[in-house]
Order: C-alpha cells, then sequence, then structure tokens
C-alpha cells in the first residue's frame, strides 16, 4: 500500500522503513512487555519522490531530518501498534507535504488617501477629548 500524497505523487511502501519498539513513558505493565511505538526512517535521496520534493524536504530546517537526509519519526502516543503506525505514516505525509506548498509572494501596499484621512481625523479627536479633560485656567482680567 502506497503512502498518496497527491494526485500525481505517492510514496512506495518499500521506500519506508517501519520498526516497532517500545514506548516510553506511562503505560504500566504493558509498556515494559509490548512493542508498541513505531520509529519510521525514510531516505530523502534514496526516495522516488520527484527532484522539487526532494530539494524542497533538505532545504528544510527541521530537527526530524537528519544531515544525511533522512526523515526520522517517532510514534508512541497510541497503546496499539497499528495507531502508531498510522500516526507515523500520516506525519511524514504531512511533513511532506507541508514542504512543497508555494507560499504566496506579498505585494507591498499603501494605505488609501482616505485611510490616511480617517487616522488623522481620529487622532485630531483624541487630542481634543484629553484637551477637555485638562484643568481649566482662570484667566484674570
Amino acid at each position: 500500500m502506497d503512502l498518496i500524497l497527491s494526485n500525481q505523487v505517492s510514496i512506495p511502501e518499500n521506500e519506508i522503513e517501519l520498526s516497532a519498539i517500545r514506548a516510553q513513558g506511562a503505560g504500566g505493565q504493558n509498556v515494559n512487555k509490548v512493542s508498541s511505538a513505531i520509529h519510521l526512517r525514510f531516505d530523502i535521496h534514496a526516495s522516488s519522490l520527484p527532484e522539487f520534493y526532494k530539494q524542497r524536504l533538505l532545504s528544510l530546517r527541521d530537527q526530524r531530518i537528519t544531515k544525511d537526509g533522512i526523515i526520522v519519526l517517532k510514534a508512541q502516543q497510541y497503546r496499539t501498534q497499528e495507531k502508531n503506525r498510522d500516526e507515523a505514516l500520516s506525519r511524514l505525509a504531512e511533513l511532506i507535504r507541508s514542504a512543497v506548498v508555494v507560499k504566496k509572494k506579498r505585494k507591498p501596499t499603501r494605505p488609501s488617501k482616505t485611510s490616511q484621512q480617517k487616522r488623522m481625523n481620529s487622532k485630531t479627536k483624541r487630542g481634543q477629548t484629553k484637551n477637555l479633560r485638562r484643568k481649566v485656567k482662570n484667566y484674570e482680567d
């Protein structure tokens, strides 16, 4: 069963290395006996991903990607191995999808004349309000 990333791109199952390990943390007696956590390893260089995907993944500053270009994920949230396996695969797909999203370039804009005028009017009004709060000066004629 391939891991589907988009309509055109998928990762064959033989490129993803999954191994069952013992989970850390609380879990009672079961935690010491059952290997329910999943350790996922995916080699970016040796994969059949398109070159664009590989470039984007390798340029990411992510601690889950080693210097050698291997994605390492550990899933241990659930008590069953199957759920942890699904979780690890979905996190891998999410990581790869997020790497290839091209962010829209920001177009710098200027405030409109009307918005500038509104801003100046509100500042003037605020100043008048504060002026009215001052002590009244007695002028002796």
